[in-house]
């Protein structure tokens, strides 16, 4: 009798094996869904740059780069779902997986390309200086000895960094999680300057009173904004700037720009 209930003891142990082992020769249902089949991705932005991504007073995400999103998604037939992220920590979100594009204001730099795949660039921008209405700074060199404001990890921050020597002529370079925060500091006379994208600065003193500041003739230059996404994400990339060239094509793009960016 237990030499019977050991025979089929065994038996049963090689059924389960050989059931494993075929389960393990085809794809599990829960398995990633390939690029191709995926409908739904996740674009990961900052919530407090404005014009491009930010919140209105109910608390519902708008913006250009939020018109531009969902104009996207109709006409590649997909779901695009925002995502506020800690913008510091943008790159590693995205290739975490737990973002698909970085899109809001991200500006196209040659450190930036060495981690991630950059749509064509659709719009241009630049880092200016802004100061209070009734400072006398009036250029670059006036600032020797003073603080400067910047959000932290961004490309205003790359702008500065490419000028060694002006950092080392002021006091202190201090960085702050948004723009907001430091256009506060600035309005608060801690700092005397801000670097910033000259799209959310105007933007910000339209809305909370042109004559506070002035903006300095010199910047520290040119830049473009483009859509960032992993390097293995080619096919993606190839539908987004095709939708975005189409989208330039029949004036939908001049549309939504007018729409944030008519009093510029």
């Amino acid at each position: 009798m237990k030499k019977f209930m050991s025979i089929k003891l065994v038996a049963l142990l090689l059924l389960t094996l050989t059931l494993l082992i075929g389960c393990s020769n085809n794809e599990p249902a829960t398995s990633k869904t390939p690029e191709e089949k995926k409908t739904t991705y996740v674009m990961g932005l900052d919530d407090t740059f404005a014009p491009m991504g930010f919140r209105d007073e109910k608390g519902q995400l708008i913006g250009f780069d939020i018109d531009l999103a969902n104009e996207v998604s109709k006409r590649l037939g997909i779901t695009i779902e925002f995502q506020p992220i800690d913008w510091s920590m943008k790159e590693t979100e995205l290739n975490a997986g737990n973002i698909d594009f970085i899109w809001n204001g991200y500006t196209i730099t040659a450190e930036r390309q060495e981690k991630v795949a950059f749509s064509k660039p659709y719009l241009e921008n630049s880092q200016i200086i802004v100061v209070l209405a009734n400072s006398d700074v009036s250029k670059k060199a006036d600032l020797a000895g003073k603080n400067v404001a910047v959000q932290a990890e961004s490309s205003a921050l790359d702008a500065i960094n490419a000028e060694p020597e002006f950092v080392k002529s002021i006091n202190e370079l201090v960085e702050f999680s948004t723009n907001n925060e430091a256009f506060m500091d600035l309005e608060a006379a801690r700092s005397n300057a801000l670097v910033v994208d000259e799209v959310l600065a105007r933007f910000y003193m339209r809305q909370n009173g042109q004559d506070k500041f002035k903006v300095l003739e010199e910047d520290f230059g040119n830049e473009e904004y483009g859509i960032g996404l992993r390097k293995d994400d080619s096919e993606l990339l190839k539908k987004l700037d095709e939708a975005l060239d189409e989208m330039k094509k029949d004036g939908t793009y001049d549309e939504i720009y007018a729409k944030w960016f008519s009093e510029n």
